[in-house]
């Protein structure tokens, strides 16, 4: 979120506000910790050179947004979009296979809305942590996000809390870099943080970017259970409080550039932190109304409504399209349970043919269907690029453990070997398998495709070399990502 230094209720001129040179600094100032300013000059100019340097191809710089589904809790892709068949029984899916709109792009009965606009996106059936498989929701969790490993683990082998020393989340580094083009949020996370048992937001923050460029948190109240906590909006802090009108804002405004005009010596020493810009964002955000009116869903008909389903994830998909045409750049919709939970979690270690036939697999198919759907009938799917998956698939056969879990006859444990994604929009290939599964689903045949090949494609698509450097929290140089983009998905 934005923060706007200063107490509730008081003008920025009022005296005792409190207004420190911290309260300044910490709005950008975290961004370029442990670098002088002939040190991030340095590094524009470096990363100046790597992203002429790219050589770009198929696809590069084609998508002005992007939306990431992500399915924490890993789905099982045997009972999804790669079913099997003529394999063992504790192979076979319960759920039986269905045509869809493109020939030999086979989907199971959970997916029927998603088999009418295949002709539509790519699905890649060939994600493969191979050699070295990431079992843990967060560890996979946070290799998928940020495109490295993370440093330590807790004896329970879950991750430590998120700290300032993390890699940041791919859409703060594709803000930091493209920054949205008008008075809007760049990065939008909601519905609920990405969470493993008490692990909470790790991978989901900016890391060592600084807290500037941490996604926009749109967490509305209500459990995990509650189907309308889309209904529930509270974006408050997005317009202006009912004593202060927009005159007085501009009057804040033009107070503080005769202010800054009159203390050179801190306009010398902050400029390299780019204050101004955060501030003249923060107040544009504020005083045009544009982003209070895209997070209105009332705005939308009831048919449109539906269409997306009504419950938390459908309609979280709803509000990530209307993001994208009022110009944010990056909006992640988390899949509303928590990763390794029950219910709707995709976390099926037991009961999986009830719980995806009755309450996972609806809400997926309304949303993910509704959302490509819609972006295609407006005419900014082809500028939009959707990416659908979870941490890892699941175990081809039922009732094992390859994780350490326990799982019931009617249950499938973590499999990181071999899984499927669902991307379209931003010229990806329309009606197209990529990639292919072997006979059980358990590892690829044909074209495999790393998590973190699939992140440095999402950085391509936004117009960025993907192996561009940048400094972590010790001023050390880190390639965005240590991979290439997978250009071939681009038809």
């Amino acid at each position: 979120m934005f923060v706007i230094p200063g107490q509730y209720g008081k003008d920025l001129c009022d005296r005792g506000l409190g207004l420190t040179r911290r309260d300044l600094l910490r709005v950008g100032g975290s961004a370029i910790m442990g670098l002088t300013l002939d040190q991030m000059l340095r590094l524009q100019e470096t990363q100046a050179n790597e992203q002429d340097a790219y050589a770009g191809g198929a696809g590069f710089g084609q998508a002005k947004s992007v939306i990431m589904l992500y399915l924490q809790g890993g789905p099982s892709h045997l009972d999804l979009w790669d079913p099997k068949a003529n394999v063992p029984d504790n192979v076979q899916s319960e759920f039986s296979t269905i045509n869809s709109r493109v020939p030999g792009m086979d989907l199971t009965e959970n997916l029927p809305k998603l088999a009418q606009v295949t002709d539509k996106l790519t699905l890649i059936r060939s994600l493969s942590y191979s050699p070295v498989g990431l079992f843990n929701h967060t560890a996979a969790i946070y290799q998928l996000h940020t495109g490295y490993t993370a440093d330590k683990v807790s004896p329970s082998g879950q991750l430590e809390p998120p700290t300032p020393k993390d890699f940041p989340n791919f859409g703060s580094n594709i803000i930091r870099l493209r920054p949205p083009e008008v008075p809007m949020l760049p990065f939008v996370m909601m519905p609920r943080p990405l969470q493993e048992s008490s692990v909470v937001n790790k991978a989901g923050t900016a890391g060592f970017l600084g807290r500037a460029y941490d996604p926009y948190y749109l967490f509305p109240p209500g459990d995990d259970m509650a189907m309308n906590k889309m209904d529930k909006i509270n974006v408050d802090d997005l317009k202006l409080r009912p004593e202060v009108t927009a005159s007085r804002l501009n009057r804040r405004a033009r107070l503080r550039a005769l202010i800054n005009a009159g203390m050179p010596e801190i306009d010398k020493a902050t400029r390299a932190y780019d204050l101004d810009s955060y501030y003249e964002t923060a107040l544009k955000l504020i005083s045009s109304g544009r982003a209070r009116a895209a997070f209105d869903l009332s705005q939308e008909s009831v048919q449109t409504r539906e269409a997306y389903g009504r419950n938390t994830f459908g309609q979280s998909c709803l509000l990530a399209r209307r993001l994208v045409e009022a110009g944010t750049r990056v909006v992640e919709v988390i899949w509303p349970k928590v990763a390794n939970s029950d219910n709707h979690s995709w976390d099926h270690h037991t009961g999986l043919s009830k719980r995806m036939k009755t309450q996972s697999a609806p809400m997926l198919d309304a949303g993910l269907s509704g959302l490509i759907a819609d972006l295609d009938q407006r005419g900014i799917l082809d500028e939009t690029l959707v990416v659908a998956l979870g941490e890892f698939g699941r175990s081809p056969q039922r009732g094992v453990s390859t994780s350490g879990n326990s799982n019931s006859a009617d249950g499938r444990d973590h499999w990181p070997y071999c899984y499927t994604a669902c991307v379209a929009g931003a010229g990806i290939g329309r009606g197209v398998v990529y990639g292919r599964s072997d006979e059980t689903a358990s590892a690829p045949v044909d074209d495999p495709v790393h998590p973190i090949e699939l992140l440095a494609t999402i950085y391509h698509a936004v117009g960025l070399n993907p192996r561009m450097t940048v400094h972590n929290h010790l001023n050390q140089p880190r390639e965005m990502v240590k991979a290439d983009a997978v250009t071939a998905l681009f038809g």
